[in-house]
């Protein structure tokens, strides 16, 4: 392994990491145009951004090339994610959903639940959609109609559907899925996926489904119960952007979560930037390509790809296409 100085450090890509799934989809080479790997198991997730335990992810450009997010982050600590690091693992994981099937109903407990299970982590995500199929849905939330009596008597049955929030999977719109809100992905849609560094997902329903193995998939009726908010029935949906404009927008999409902070940013031209030391950026091009740039380094981001701008790198700009509006999501800390 090669490591640069910390004031060499650029601008960071990583191989993705693809997860099959029995309800993966085929949007991420129909619309990204990648190379998925041959599975019999369709692709659901490719994990972009991921320092978990046998995943974590590996840098794909430059003389770092080959190296785990985890010796990195071993390595730079603070340089690399921020002052506001207290160590341990890098404290996001980013995904795109593929999902070409319903996903599961489901839930994600927050800290106080996790007290009650061993081994849980807590998990408040964000959906931003990047491409929908006609008809594709996104379920997330309890109607305000729905008791808590109606939800649990309901849970065995197709009943269950009448007590959640359902809305059309539009490109652009987010969705914020704070711990304890019930949610699933209908099928059609390719979203991103910025959350907590948390693989733990209590099954509420799994729609009478089965398993690559024919058989149905655990379910985790009791845990999930205790993890659900009950007196939440707001909207989780965040309106996107409508129009096109000839110069640069920002439009924050999360600004008041403790875990991230995330921005649609809608760029016509060049996009000044800098990381002040506090905490990495995170840019993922939406819909075309864009470069990131600062003196004598530049990496192209491809479609559909997330960038690691350290803590420390400092000024940066994002050059896109000319004539081309082009979608940017920043993440950070």
């Amino acid at each position: 392994m090669k490591f640069v100085e910390k004031d060499e450090l650029y601008p960071l890509l990583f191989d993705p990491i693809y997860v099959d799934i029995v309800w993966g989809g085929n949007l991420l080479s129909e619309h990204l145009k990648r190379n998925i790997p041959k599975t019999v198991v369709p692709i659901g997730e490719s994990w972009e951004i991921s320092d978990r335990e046998g995943a974590e992810s590996v840098v794909s450009n430059g003389p770092m090339k080959g190296i785990s997010i985890r010796d990195l982050i071993n390595h730079y600590e603070k340089a690399l994610v921020g002052n506001v690091f207290q160590g341990g693992r890098f404290p996001l994981l980013v995904k795109l959903i593929d999902a070409g099937k319903r996903l599961s109903l489901q839930v994600h407990p927050d800290e106080r639940a996790c007290e009650k299970t061993k081994g849980a982590q807590p998990k408040t995500e964000m959906w931003y959609v990047i491409a929908s199929k006609p008809g594709a849905k996104i379920i997330a939330g309890l109607k305000s109609t729905c008791t808590q009596r109606r939800f649990i008597d309901s849970i065995h049955s197709s009943e269950i559907e009448n007590c959640l929030q359902v809305f059309t999977s539009v490109p652009g719109d987010a969705f914020f899925i704070s711990a304890g809100r019930v949610h699933a992905i209908g099928g059609g849609s390719l979203l991103l996926e910025i959350q907590q560094n948390s693989n733990t997902t209590y099954r509420i329903s799994d729609w009478g489904r089965l398993g690559s193995d024919g058989n149905p998939r655990e379910l985790h009726v009791e845990k999930a119960l205790d993890c659900v908010n009950f007196t939440d029935r707001t909207s989780p949906r965040i309106a996107g952007v409508s129009g096109f404009s000839d110069h640069n927008r920002k439009f924050p999409i999360i600004n008041r979560c403790p875990f991230f902070r995330v921005d649609d940013l809608r760029l016509a031209e060049r996009w000044p930037d800098s990381t002040d030391g506090n905490s990495f950026h995170l840019i993922t091009a939406v819909n075309n390509p864009v470069t990131i740039t600062r003196y004598d380094i530049s990496v192209k981001v491809d479609k559909g790809a997330t960038c690691m701008i350290p803590a420390s790198f400092g000024d940066y700009s994002i050059i896109v296409e000319e004539g081309k509006e082009t979608t940017v999501i920043r993440t950070t800390l």
